[in-house]
């Protein structure tokens, strides 16, 4: 069964597209179209929150253009997982949060998990995250390899290599299982490692550009067979009547003012 996969990068910037580019298309399964892309109009990186508010208004009008143009599912490509909850609302086709899928899946990989992260900055934030997504039961805390996504892509197997040192640290000292990678570059870094060398890595480590992109394929396939419905009440309800115009209102003016009158229609 073909599925077709966006993997958006969520920064106003290409430069990271060709790390997942090289990184990704080789796990892509049987059938599966991948395409990645980033953002127009946006700030080129999100380490600091207002930047990622910034970032996530484009993310739901980028969400909603992909299942227009005949996606199946969506990955929003950081462990953020900037704007992933809402576009649910907005979109029918399947939304993926790296973050959420490795959680989700950790344990397969380990009855516990660390999540190691890129900078000082993101830990709190994603500490916030697992207590969200409820599943931090097995989850023996948050660390980074104080790495900031501007200065990954210059030297890409030095983050490697510190986040394989920064995990064994973090393991001993944890007696956590396994470690989720929390920051979708890192993991771009560490997998081009592993590809590069011919290895594998000496403790289990969690990409979570690699589960995202599976749940989405997994996901996709349900919704093509039709057994993939999102529940439209509550928390993903979406919005009717005078609240639908309002939301149409609301959109054409957010698309105006990033420049995406046309693609909104």
């Amino acid at each position: 069964m073909g599925r077709r996969i966006e993997f958006i990068n969520p920064f106003g910037t290409s430069v990271y597209d060709s790390i997942i580019t090289e990184t990704l298309m080789a796990y892509a399964g049987e059938g599966t179209e991948l395409v990645i892309s980033s953002l127009d109009n946006c700030p080129p990186n999100i380490d600091y929150y207002y930047n990622k508010h910034l970032m996530e208004t484009a993310v739901f009008e980028k969400v909603m253009q992909s299942e227009a143009a005949g996606f199946d599912a969506v990955v929003v490509g950081c462990c953020y997982d900037p704007g992933v909850r809402v576009a649910r609302e907005l979109v029918d086709i399947p939304v993926i949060g790296p973050l959420e899928a490795s959680m989700q899946m950790a344990g397969y990989f380990g009855h516990s998990y660390t999540v190691v992260t890129d900078h000082h900055k993101a830990v709190p934030y994603l500490e916030d995250m697992v207590r969200t997504y409820g599943l931090g039961g097995n989850c023996r805390g948050v660390r980074c390899v104080n790495w900031w996504v501007k200065d990954m892509i210059k030297n890409p197997e030095q983050v490697a290599l510190d986040t394989i040192a920064v995990s064994k640290q973090v393991l001993a000292e944890t007696r956590a299982e396994t470690i989720i990678m929390g920051c979708t570059i890192v993991a771009a870094c560490y997998q081009r490692y592993l590809m590069t060398q011919k290895g594998k890595s000496e403790v289990s480590i969690v990409n979570p550009n690699l589960l995202a992109l599976k749940m989405a394929e997994s996901l996709a396939d349900l919704k093509k067979a039709g057994v993939y419905q999102l529940a439209r009440v509550g928390y993903y309800e979406q919005p009717r009547g005078l609240y639908r115009k309002e939301f149409e209102e609301q959109r054409q003016q957010q698309a105006r003012a990033l420049q995406f009158a046309k693609s909104a229609g």
